[in-house]
C-alpha cells in the first residue's frame, strides 16, 4: 500500500485504506453513480450472503455500505457498469483493489479523508482512484 506522490511515499495499511473506502462509499457513492453514467450492479445472492455474515456477527441492520464492504471482505466483488461509454469505464472492484488503490489518491483528498475533512469530492476522487487507478471523470 505505498505510493509516491511527488517525492513522498504515501502508506495506507489495509484498515485504513477499508476504512477510507467505506466513508467514500457513504459519502460520494450516490456523487459518482449518478454524475458519470456509472452504476452499481451487486449479486444480490452475495449481497444476501454477506447481510446473513453480518446478522452471525450481531449486526442485524446493517446499511448499505457495511454489506458492500462486507462483500468484498467475503471475496465478492463490486461491479460497476457503464452504461454511457460503451463498457470503457466498467469495473469490478475486489478488496485487494481497496488495498492497493486507495494510496492513488491525490494527497490532499487524503489528507481530506484523514482529517475528517471529506466531503463528495473526496469521496468521488477515493472511488475514481480504486476504480482506475486515476481520476478520469471531474
Amino acid at each position: 500500500m505505498k505510493k509516491e506522490h511527488e517525492g513522498i511515499k504515501i502508506e495506507i495499511s489495509k484498515e485504513k485504506a477499508e476504512e477510507f473506502f467505506y466513508n467514500a462509499l457513504c459519502n460520494g457513492l450516490g456523487y459518482f453513480t449518478n454524475g458519470y453514467g456509472v452504476v452499481m450492479d451487486l449479486d444480490m445472492k452475495a449481497y444476501k450472503k454477506a447481510q446473513g455474515t453480518l446478522a452471525a456477527n450481531g449486526n442485524n441492520e446493517p446499511c448499505y455500505e457495511d454489506v458492500m464492504m462486507q462483500m468484498l471482505r467475503n471475496g465478492d466483488t463490486l461491479d460497476f457498469v457503464d452504461e454511457e461509454c460503451e463498457g470503457e469505464y466498467s469495473r469490478n472492484v475486489t478488496l485487494e483493489q481497496v488495498h492497493e488503490n486507495v494510496s492513488l489518491t491525490p494527497i490532499d483528498h487524503l489528507m481530506d479523508m484523514v482529517n475528517e475533512n471529506d466531503d463528495a469530492e473526496t469521496a468521488d476522487v477515493i472511488i475514481q482512484s480504486v476504480l482506475y487507478k486515476d481520476i478520469i471523470f471531474g
